[in-house]
């Protein structure tokens, strides 16, 4: 059933629509720029096709905050706490999380698919075992480790790590495809330097230079985020419902369940999420920061081994450099033979040509023998020479 919603429409999302384009349900052109996807902590999948004034009225954020998140704007990678959500822009992620649901933009991007499939996949367990809780169900002994953990987590981090880890992974996985791609050429370019190669080279250094620009955002937004906790305690969602829920301040948190219908029904749930963080310090960021850790450990090791590629190009480049003055320097020394030559043949040929001029000296009568040994002398004399020069910068360390 489609229903008007606020200056556009919501679609039940079918599962299989988003997973493959051309499987029927909904089509690329519906996955416009206004395009959203709306999952909450049920597992429920909505398709949401509005525009900013809506977004900004159900997640009650500023227009400025949901510019960042504008795929025809260059912003770079950020993860903001607002009071009632977390405005997520990590490359091509842009997610707006809330204490209850999280709206992906875009969801039949190629990048953002499985991001969309994790969530789904996520959520579902969790659900289950909710359900069997709910029921009295045994849990199965061989129950998935990392569903445990994800259980006791309120959902906005949930979903922030979903998105941290679509992100580390993918610019993982766009280091490792430049380094497979980097070292061979290297390698050629090393054997054989050539313009086809020392171009490949160029490119592929145009991307590391691009793609490290990217990591160190992304790893900068992480320390940035650890190093001050305040920052973190803004992403703290669940604990700020369960405040806004309380008896003080019931009445004020009445708009933002009408806001968002499938946060009303859900209160307890929440709740129970963070009960250990509201009975604790409000102040404690532990459970967020070991979060937030481990992903900049995992993006801190990508920034290294970019760093490591690029001196391995920079070493490459010193080398190449090295050979090439290597080349110029026998030019040098071929063009110093050459020249010392022509100097000794040029005095060679002045002597000889003297002597061969068609003039008559007194003394060239009855002195034949005299040409013969003034041309052996100087030809002795320029071979003398051009050995004495050789030498010379032989000493000089001209030539090797």
């Amino acid at each position: 059933m489609i229903m008007g919603r606020e200056s556009g429409y919501v679609v039940p999302a079918d599962p299989g629509s988003i997973t493959g384009a051309g499987a029927g349900g909904l089509k690329k052109k519906g996955a416009g720029p206004r395009s959203w996807i709306l999952m909450d902590s049920s597992g429920r999948e909505t398709v949401l096709d509005v525009d900013k004034y809506a977004i900004m009225h159900r997640v009650q954020i500023h227009a400025r905050d949901l510019r960042i998140l504008d795929p025809l704007l260059s912003y770079p990678s950020t993860i903001l706490g607002r009071d009632r959500a977390i405005v997520l822009n990590l490359e091509h992620i842009k997610a707006i999380i809330t204490a209850e649901e999280v709206l992906l933009r875009d969801p039949l991007d190629d990048h953002v698919t499985p991001v969309v499939e994790e969530l789904r996949r996520r959520l579902k367990c969790v659900n289950s075992n909710h359900e069997e809780q709910e029921d009295g169900k045994e849990l199965l002994a061989h129950h998935d480790v990392e569903t445990g953990e994800e259980d006791e987590s309120p959902f906005e981090f949930r979903a922030l790590e979903v998105a941290l880890e679509a992100i580390c992974s993918y610019l993982a996985a766009r280091t490792i495809e430049l380094e497979t791609a980097v070292y061979p050429a290297l390698d050629m370019l090393t054997s054989k330097i050539s313009s086809r190669n020392l171009d490949q080279v160029r490119k592929l250094k145009s991307q590391m230079t691009r793609l490290t620009a990217r990591v160190q955002k992304v790893r900068d937004e992480l320390e940035q985020l650890l190093d001050d906790d305040d920052d973190m305690a803004d992403l703290y969602l669940s604990r700020k419902l369960a405040g806004a829920s309380s008896p003080v301040s019931g009445s004020g948190a009445a708009s933002w369940f009408l806001a968002s219908p499938t946060i009303g029904s859900k209160i307890s749930r929440a709740s129970r999420a963070s009960i250990a963080t509201v009975r604790g310090d409000e102040d404690d960021v532990e459970e967020l920061e070991m979060l937030l850790e481990a992903y900049f450990m995992q993006i801190d090791g990508t920034l290294n081994k970019l760093t490591t590629l690029r001196e391995y190009i920079d070493n490459t480049e010193d080398y190449i450099n090295i050979q090439l003055d290597n080349h110029r320097n026998q030019l040098i020394q071929l063009e110093l033979f050459l020249s010392s030559g022509t100097v000794c043949i040029s005095i060679y040929s002045l002597v000889a040509g003297i002597f061969g001029m068609n003039i008559p000296y007194t003394w060239n009568n009855n002195h034949g023998y005299m040409f013969k040994w003034v041309v052996i002398f100087s030809g002795c004399f320029c071979a003398l020479m051009f050995v004495l020069i050789i030498s010379y910068a032989r000493y000089k360390g001209l030539v090797g």
